[in-house]
Order: structure tokens, then sequence, then C-alpha cells
């Protein structure tokens, strides 16, 4: 709960946030939660499904996105890569939350 504080605050390195919670937790998150949507639609729990499929991974793509700006913020190295990480995790995020 603390370095979740930390991602939103942007007070992780930016190389922490963008990779290891953008990229391998954001595609872990949106995994799990796309295959329980499923499922649940298979079992005919529609309702369920919509909760489950997006109670947990539209609030987490949300505070990795802001977290993941405030981190490129504070970023030491080049611009670039600041931009890099905020354009992919803005694309990542929004493509993930919507399907």
């Amino acid at each position: 709960m603390k370095n979740l504080n930390r991602l939103w605050h942007g007070e992780l390195a930016l190389q922490n946030a963008f990779w290891n919670w953008a990229i391998f937790g954001g595609l872990t998150i949106n995994v799990v939660s796309s295959g329980l949507f499923l499922f649940l639609i298979m079992a005919d729990r529609p309702i369920l499904a919509l909760i489950v499929g997006y109670a947990f991974s539209v609030p987490y793509n949300v505070i990795v996105l802001v977290g993941v700006w405030r981190s490129a913020e504070r970023f030491a190295g080049e611009r670039r890569w600041a931009d890099f990480a905020r354009m992919v995790t803005v694309i990542g995020m929004v493509l993930l939350s919507v399907t």
C-alpha cells in the first residue's frame, strides 16, 4: 500500500513506475480481470462480469496513469523518455480500460 501511495504521488522513479506498474502490473491486472469477465459472461452472470471486469482494472489504470505522469515530471533524464513513458502509458491504459 505504501508503494501504491508513492506511485500516486509520483515519488517512484520513472523506470519503476513505467515498467513495473504500468507495463507488467497493467498487463497482469487487465488480463486477469478480462479473464474473469469472460468466465462470468459464459456463466451467465453479466452484471457480476461487468463489475469484476471493470472494478479492478479501471481504478488501477487511473492510479498508474497519474503516477507515471507525475513521475515523468520529476524525471531528471532526457525529456523524450519522460514524454515517451507518458504517451505509452496514456495509450495503453485507455486501450486496456475500454477493451
